[in-house]
């Protein structure tokens, strides 16, 4: 059951703030706490001790006063012997605590609550706050419990923001970037801080401010003094900056004629333009960097490898202890082979050849951020090179910022699964957090979803996909109901019914979207360059697999990719006991069938129904589970502030037309290449194939390319 400190009642709407109608305060909106829990948490905040000198832990006190003012309406005092109190030493277990980590502890003071939060870094203090605010805003604070001891998993908790100079924001849904560098340095605008308090609440502690598709001017002195007003700001929240490195920096800004990794003359620039940064940012974290992918300049282009390209760099953070995050989405202009195979054929031979302050970034799976994809096969392949995990918050394949599809599931589903190598034991996320192959160095990056709308994330609901992102970087091993549970409890005001509701409406989204868009492991179907609704008859691209044919195959005969042994043999890239969960389309779990198999039309699924009648019911379920999702809101938007109520809803009803949209055509393209009569009792779409692609000829405006 969830859990509910807080009151439901008609006169709670008085003391809403505007910004909780509309979405911006997110999930720190520390409701009025119950009459019954009034008392308590009174004394319990009352005051606290602290350090108002020391930056962060003066962020701390304005936090508690932020909290406290809306949860009580009081205020809360600096003294000595606080009932809340920081403190850096007198606990046993801070010899053996990690950085970062926190522990909270409970106990009673002359009969009233006291709370110390131990830690032995201010990093840790603060998180310690917000988990203590949590507790208290979810209903979780138990004066009497034993202490709570947390640390996170993973030591890089990372947002990538796909952010260009001029603000569009590349695969942005949510309107321009954050980032104002017209007027920075001169303009530290409040929502920067309020980002940087939404971060430091889920220990998100790394944020690359730059497109992967890098601009190499924001190397440049013009913007690193702007890049410095922003560190300065997110520092006492925790969190670092990170840039995106150009490959052909040296050449674009510094008149070298070449970016020959191996050339004396580059390397003595990018050490150079290193120092350079560190005397503006001292604490910067390092480079991330995308290198001979789609069209950027890379290392390959001078026939050197990514290890020498990201070694380079490496050599020129490493005297500053900061890191190189290079990525492994690569695939090339001229190979003809499977691109599921690409990234694996490159980076497997350089295992153990990167500098020890290189981590390579690896998407969860082998394509591209689709609705579902098989872990991808570098996991378990590289054990002498940390991996780090890039998930995608914002949605460029999953309906982007008008279908709801909570990720969690998703996440989870990658994070739990075993790469067998060596055994059951090496899942993912055992290879992520670097406990499997024993790094010390670990690092997770998420794509995010946030622009400058008042609401953060374009859809209202969306922003639970920031939330569990940062939960789960900090902790791996939490389930996707616990997340749910906590993000409504500090998000919405809701009865214990409406709050079970949504949370099923959230937890099943992301599986109702995978139905009426890809079943049966279809992928890459989307609309060409912005990605944005059906277009699986796409076969003219310039590049084969950038169109949608090369991935689904479907002809008069069948359908699917075959990536065995008699296929592509991606399948060899992983352990034998994948392989073998794959292999046999007779047994594969369906909802990867058409990822590996090529299959008849008439090949018997395990329902003894065609893979032809099951891909029509699949789009159909589809469709009438997302009715099921707009009607289960519809049932509690009366609960919900009246305009966030009604914009849900509005988005909701959209999302359902779309995934009719989806159903109809592609199914209607479908039945055009094979030619099979429509299975009994179900609806054939309204309209021919041809109807449908004129629907997606017409999306000249789509956001986020």
């Amino acid at each position: 059951m969830f859990k509910h400190f807080f009151a439901w009642m008609l006169a709670s709407s008085l003391v809403l703030s505007v910004h909780a109608q509309n979405g911006y305060d997110l999930w720190l909106n520390y409701y009025p706490v119950q009459a019954t829990a009034q008392k308590e948490y009174s004394n319990l905040l009352s005051s606290i001790q602290l350090d108002d000198t020391n930056p962060t832990q003066r962020i701390i006190l304005r936090e508690f006063e932020i909290a406290v003012r809306k949860m009580l309406n009081q205020s809360i005092v600096q003294q000595s012997n606080a009932s809340i109190q920081l403190k850096k030493e007198g606990h046993s277990s801070l010899a053996n605590l990690p950085a970062e980590g926190y522990i909270l502890s409970h106990h009673y003071h002359k009969k009233k609550p006291v709370v110390t939060i131990y830690a032995n870094d201010d990093a840790g203090l603060l998180y310690g706050s917000f988990r203590l605010l949590k507790e208290l805003q979810t209903g979780g604070y138990r004066s009497q419990e034993k202490d709570i001891i947390d640390y996170p998993s993973i030591q890089y908790r990372v947002l990538n923001h796909w952010d260009n100079l001029d603000r569009s924001v590349e695969r942005g849904y949510a309107g321009i970037s954050l980032w104002n560098w017209h007027t920075l340095p001169d303009i530290i605008e409040p929502r920067y801080i309020d980002y940087a308090r939404a971060n430091a609440s889920i220990g998100i502690n790394t944020v690359a401010l730059t497109n992967v598709n890098a601009n190499a001017l924001v190397l440049t002195p013009q913007y690193l003094e702007k890049v410095k007003a922003l560190a300065d700001a997110l520092r006492p929240y925790n969190i670092r900056v990170v840039l995106t490195a150009r490959f052909s920096a040296p050449i674009e800004i510094g008149g070298l004629k070449t970016a020959d990794p191996l050339e004396p003359a580059v390397q003595d620039w990018w050490k150079k333009k290193t120092a350079e940064i560190y005397e503006y940012v001292p604490d910067f974290a390092g480079y991330l960097v995308k290198a001979n992918s789609e069209g950027q300049p890379g290392p390959q282009d001078y026939q050197r490898t990514h290890a020498d390209g990201a070694n380079l760099l490496a050599a020129a953070v490493a005297p500053f202890n900061g890191i190189v995050m290079w990525r492994a989405f690569v695939y090339s202009n001229e190979t003809p082979e499977d691109r599921f195979k690409q990234a694996y054929n490159e980076f497997k031979p350089l295992d153990g050849s990167f500098a020890e302050n290189v981590l390579v970034q690896v998407k969860n799976g082998p394509i591209d951020f689709q609705p579902r994809e098989p872990f991808h096969p570098l996991f378990g392949a590289m054990p002498k090179t940390p991996l780090m995990m890039e998930f995608q918050l914002t949605q460029e394949y999953l309906g982007m910022a008008t279908h709801a599809a909570y990720l969690a599931p998703m996440y989870k589903e990658v994070l739990e699964m075993p790469t067998y190598r060596p055994d059951a034991n090496a899942t993912v996320a055992r290879i992520v957090t670097g406990e499997q192959d024993k790094h010390t160095l670990s690092a997770i990056a998420g794509v995010a979803n946030i622009g400058n709308d008042v609401n953060w994330t374009g859809h209202p609901l969306s922003q639970a996909n920031w939330y569990a992102y940062g939960r789960l970087a900090w902790n791996p091993q939490l389930s996707s109901e616990e997340i749910i549970e906590e993000w409504i409890d500090q998000t919405y005001l809701l009865s214990q019914e409406a709050t079970d509701i949504l949370a099923g409406l959230l937890l099943n989204s992301r599986e109702v979207l995978f139905k009426y868009m890809t079943p049966l492991g279809l992928h890459h179907i989307m609309g060409w360059s912005h990605h944005f609704g059906p277009a699986p008859w796409i076969d003219n691209m310039h590049r084969a697999d950038w169109t949608s044919v090369y991935y689904h195959k479907a002809d008069s005969t069948g359908i699917g990719f075959d990536r065995t042994a008699s296929g592509s043999n991606a399948l060899a890239q992983y352990a034998q006991e994948i392989q073998q969960l794959y292999g046999d389309k007779n047994t594969i779990d369906e909802n990867f069938l058409l990822w590996f198999h090529r299959v008849n039309w008439e090949f018997k699924l395990k329902n003894g129904k065609t893979v032809w009648e099951n891909l029509c019911f699949r789009y159909e379920e589809g469709v009438q589970e997302m009715q099921q999702l707009l009607n289960d809101f519809l049932s509690i938007q009366n609960e919900f502030g009246k305009e966030e109520g009604k914009h849900i809803e509005q988005l909701l009803r959209l999302q359902l037309k779309e995934a009719q949209w989806w159903r109809d055509a592609c199914l209607a393209y479908f039945q055009s290449k094979n030619q099979r009569p429509w299975p009994s009792g179900f609806t054939p779409p309204p309209h021919n194939v041809d109807y449908y692609k004129e629907i997606q000829a017409k999306l000249k405006f789509v956001p986020g390319i």
